[in-house]
């Protein structure tokens, strides 16, 4: 199986300030906003033209301070590529055969990644994608 570090992500306070600080000082370029009013989410996903792993950072309007619930300030998930929907499958089954809890299921998300999110030992939120 190929791996690779698609995205990490952070949950922002202010989603625009963000956005200008990771491109002014370290050049990154941002895609189209992305909204879902229904969740009260908005993101971006910031990118080197080196390629590499992305930056997606998100608000939302339900943000707290429960770290355990993975709805904070600061990190929020790790992404990682598995090459495919059978391989996300795969994988998640795995891991919630060995004991890992499965906290999305597969799906295809609103802005079109098809993903499951497991939890790693520390709780760490892992975002398992194509």
């Amino acid at each position: 199986m190929k791996i690779k570090i698609e995205h990490i992500a952070i949950w922002v306070k202010d989603l625009e300030l963000s956005k200008a600080f990771y491109t002014k000082y370290f050049g990154l370029k941002a895609n189209e906003l992305y909204k879902n009013k229904t969740k009260g989410f908005t993101s971006y996903f910031l990118s080197s033209d080196e390629g590499g792993a992305r930056l997606e950072i998100m608000h939302s309007i339900h943000i707290n301070t429960d770290a355990l619930a993975g709805n904070h300030f600061g990190f929020a998930h790790i992404a990682i590529s598995v090459g495919g929907k059978e391989q996300v499958d795969r994988l998640t089954d795995q891991l919630r055969n060995d004991g890992y809890k499965v906290v999305g299921e597969p799906r295809t998300t609103g802005d079109g990644y098809y993903e499951s999110v497991i939890a790693d030992p520390d709780g760490n939120l892992i975002e398992i994608t194509e």
